[in-house]
Formats: C-alpha cells, sequence, structure tokens
C-alpha cells in the first residue's frame, strides 16, 4: 500500500475506531465523550492530507475486490468528494464537542448508543465522500440511513418512534425502488459505475429517456429533501438537537446532495445535461421547494421547525445548480454545499444552546433573551447573514455563482426566484434575533451557562466570516471539478 493508501484507509477507519472506543469507554464518562472530538481531528486531518493531494493532481484511490465486471468494491476520491470530506471531518470535531455540552445539560439518557451511531454515521458520511463508483455511493448512503434511525428515535417517546418510521419509510423506499434501479440503469448502458469527469452515459443514450433517469436519481436521493419526498426532514427534529446539526449540517442532508450533484457531474457529465436540456424541469422543481419552503418556514413557531424547512430550501439551491449544468452554476452549488453547512450547524448549535441554557424552544418566547445569551444570539444572527448572501460571509459567494450560472443558462427568471427566496430568509430568520434582542421579555428567565453548548457556534459563526476570505482555497477544488 503507498503512504496516500495508508491515510486514505485510516481516514476511513478512524471514525469506526471511535465508535468501538464509546463502547469500550462506556463506564468512563470522561473518555467515551473525548472519543468523538479525538477521532474529529484525526480525520480532518487526513481529509486535508487527501484534499491537498487531489489539488496536486495525484490520484487517491483503495480498491478492494471487485463485485462484478465495470464494479468494484473501491474507493476513488474526487475533488467534490475531497471538498465533501473536509466539511464532514471537520464539523464533526465542533459537533461533537458540542454533542458532550447538550447531552450533559440536558441530562439526556443513553449517551453511549448516541455517541457510537454518531461516529459510524460520520464514517458512513466518510465512505460517501470517498466512493470511487455508485455502487459504493448507495451501500453508504444505506449505511447512513440505518445509523442514523437510532438517532432521530433517542428518545423513544411515541412521536420519536412515529418520526422514525417516516424517517425510514421514505429514505429506504426511495431508494430501493429509485435510486437502485437507477444505478442498475446506468450499469446496463454504460458497461460501469466509475465516476468519471465528463460522465459515463453513452452519447447514443436516447435523449428522451435522459429526463427519466435524471429524475430515477433526483427522488431516489430522498436525502436531498426534494418535495414531495421532504417531510421526513420536519419530523426528524423531535430528535435532540446535535442529531439535527448531524441531519442538517455535517452527514445526512449534504450526503444526499452531494451524491445528486456527484451523479451530474461524475455519471451524466455537465456538457450532456445542458445540451440536452433535461435537467430543466429539475430546474423548476428546485425553484418551487425553494419558495414553498420558505414560505412554510415563516409560519413555523418552532425555532428547530423553522430551520427545518430552511434546510429544505436552502438544499434546493444545490440542486438548482447542478440542474442548470453550467460550470458557474455547478462551481456555486458546490461551494453552497461548504458554506451552508457551516452556517445551518451554527444555527442549530444556537438553537439546541437556547434550548439548554434557557430552556425555551419557540420563536415567540425568545422576547428579551439576547441580553441574557448574547453570544449565542450574535452567533446566530452572522449565520443568518450568510445564509441570506450577504457579504462579506461566505453564503454570499454560493448565491453570486449560482446568479451567474442561472445568467449562463440563459434562465434569467431564476434570478427573481434566488432574490425572493433571500428575501423571505431575511424575514424568517432574523425575527429570532430581533425578538431576542428589540423586544422586551415577557417573563422571567431562569439563564444557565453550559459552556460547552456557547463556544461551538461562535467558532462555526467565525468561520462564516473567515469563509468569505478563503474562498480561492475551496475553488481549488471546485476549479478541478469544472475544468474540462
Amino acid at each position: 500500500m503507498s503512504n496516500l493508501q495508508l491515510i486514505l484507509a485510516f481516514s476511513l477507519a478512524t471514525p469506526l475506531i471511535s465508535a468501538l472506543a464509546v463502547i469500550f469507554c462506556h463506564n468512563y464518562k470522561s473518555l467515551r465523550d473525548i472519543c468523538g472530538p479525538i477521532g474529529g481531528v484525526i480525520t480532518f486531518i487526513t481529509a486535508l492530507v487527501i484534499a491537498s493531494a487531489i489539488i496536486n493532481g495525484q490520484v487517491v484511490s483503495l480498491t478492494l475486490w471487485q463485485i462484478a465486471p465495470g464494479i468494484e468494491f473501491s474507493f476513488r476520491v474526487t475533488a467534490l468528494g475531497a471538498l465533501f470530506g473536509l466539511v464532514a471531518s471537520g464539523l464533526w470535531i465542533l459537533a461533537s464537542i458540542y454533542s458532550v455540552g447538550y447531552m450533559r445539560g440536558s441530562n439526556e439518557k443513553n449517551q453511549t448508543r448516541f455517541n457510537f451511531y454518531y461516529a459510524v454515521a460520520i464514517h458512513a458520511a466518510m465512505a460517501i465522500s470517498y466512493s470511487g463508483n455508485l455502487m459504493m455511493l448507495f451501500i453508504f448512503y444505506e449505511v447512513l440511513t440505518f445509523s442514523t434511525y437510532p438517532l432521530v428515535t433517542h428518545n423513544q417517546t411515541k412521536t420519536a418512534k412515529d418520526a422514525g418510521r417516516l424517517y425510514m419509510g421514505i429514505l429506504v423506499s426511495t431508494s430501493l425502488l429509485l435510486f437502485l434501479p437507477a444505478i442498475l440503469w446506468v450499469w446496463v448502458v454504460s458497461g460501469t459505475l466509475e465516476f468519471t469527469r465528463g460522465g459515463i452515459i453513452p452519447i447514443d443514450f436516447p435523449p428522451s429517456l435522459l429526463p427519466f433517469l435524471l429524475a430515477m436519481f433526483a427522488f431516489g436521493i430522498g436525502k436531498a429533501a426534494l418535495m414531495p419526498f421532504h417531510r421526513w426532514l420536519p419530523a426528524a427534529m423531535v430528535a435532540p438537537t446535535p442529531v439535527s446539526a448531524l441531519l442538517h449540517a455535517v452527514a445526512v442532508v449534504k450526503a444526499g446532495v452531494f451524491s445528486l450533484l456527484t451523479i451530474v457531474v461524475y455519471v451524466f457529465g455537465i456538457d450532456l445535461l445542458f445540451s440536452s436540456g433535461s435537467a430543466f424541469w429539475l430546474v423548476w422543481l428546485a425553484a418551487f421547494t425553494i419558495l414553498a419552503s420558505s414560505i412554510v418556514a415563516i409560519m413555523k413557531d418552532d425555532l428547530k421547525a423553522r430551520l427545518a424547512y430552511s434546510t429544505i430550501s436552502q438544499l434546493s439551491y444545490i440542486v438548482l445548480g447542478g440542474a442548470l449544468a453550467t460550470y458557474a452554476a455547478i462551481e456555486g452549488a458546490a461551494l453552497h454545499i461548504v458554506m451552508h453547512a457551516i452556517a445551518k450547524i451554527t444555527l442549530f448549535f444556537c438553537a439546541g444552546a437556547i434550548y439548554v441554557n434557557a430552556h425555551v424552544k419557540k420563536i415567540s418566547e425568545l422576547d428579551g433573551l439576547g441580553t441574557r445569551l448574547p453570544h449565542v444570539f450574535i452567533a446566530f444572527f452572522i449565520a443568518s447573514l450568510s445564509i441570506i448572501g450577504i457579504p462579506p460571509l461566505g453564503g454570499s459567494w454560493s448565491k453570486f455563482m449560482l446568479m451567474v450560472g442561472s445568467v449562463d443558462s440563459g434562465m434569467t427568471l431564476i434570478l427573481a426566484v434566488l432574490a425572493i427566496s433571500s428575501l423571505l430568509n431575511v424575514f424568517y430568520l432574523l425575527e429570532p434575533c430581533a425578538r431576542a434582542f428589540f423586544k422586551p421579555a415577557q417573563q422571567e428567565f431562569h439563564v444557565e451557562n453550559h459552556i460547552l453548548t456557547i463556544l461551538p457556534p461562535i467558532i462555526t459563526a467565525t468561520l462564516c466570516l473567515l469563509l468569505f476570505f478563503a474562498v480561492d482555497w475551496i475553488r481549488l477544488l471546485t476549479n478541478l471539478m469544472v475544468i474540462p
């Protein structure tokens, strides 16, 4: 094995080792709780090495065995995969630290089980990042679904169990009935499932069938939360807030849109999708999801529910970029995976900090709380501005590139969709801060200060600002996706 192969194997194995260490240390709470942060640091370092190798033009791959001709159990890191690996591993560090503060602060039960499945879910996300072909992507997509089910149902209440059934019902049915058949279709027509820049769909594939194949992938990847296959996401908000952060920023939904974007770039090919016009229907479905879910978000008083519908909207920005199929739009979609992940995990960190420290869940009950938890609400404000797309915050770059991609594709009406969406973002994301800072308190708050729930959102909010100035480093990877 070469050094890069060893590093790749270690990057994939570290979250599993961390999960086993959690079980081994279950009687020693401090040791158990530190397994996640240590695993996150190690995995992030390996992800940095892998990303650096990809930028330098090296091949990072690991083949274990051949399942069938054209189908190998192998990992081969793409530029997009290296980017997603950095996001998943980097946010795992802060998410695991935050989880300790949240789970202890709210006196949650079964913390060992929680930490174990959390680490397994990160392993699945890293394996999805580094998958070398569609079959590997599908296998670990399913591993991610099943490993997060115990997290969604963690509280074991009737509501949690009902949410878990909906979660599994939608995600498993869409993947088995649509995603897997689409993969088999690609294998039959192309003879391979390997991710290849420029795509693997043969040039003689009937253009009239391309929209149907794309639809099977778009709806089969239920984690992308396109309407009408989105209901599992707000239902899953019954889980503890660290799970919500995992679902919305670190692993699950990002794995969904990452998978769809990977298929657009490395299976269909950008040029084929654009020239055939087979993805234009997906442009309008994504646009509808962006606006409809934003309107629903405005009507939600529960803070986590509002953030859930916000996520559905923002995920469709990434789907939109893939469907526009121009180089600028694809780059904007890839950037949005990063920028939205950092901002959205900040918002969920803040929501959890508000609950643990002030025992408040409703937006209507936030009046006057800003002076008691100023750092939390300032972090919420900064992350909200990033999602809205206000410079100098990271989210402004991805939205700008999506706008450029809309113009390049000739679909200038999408500019109006993005503008209206941003205005809706302003309303539903800034209302919590406005209430907390500018409305008089309607009740007496008994505020605690669990530092491990307050420090992580401060760090991620700072990252929202730093990423605006560090975007050129991210574009070293995104450029490799779109340069012919």
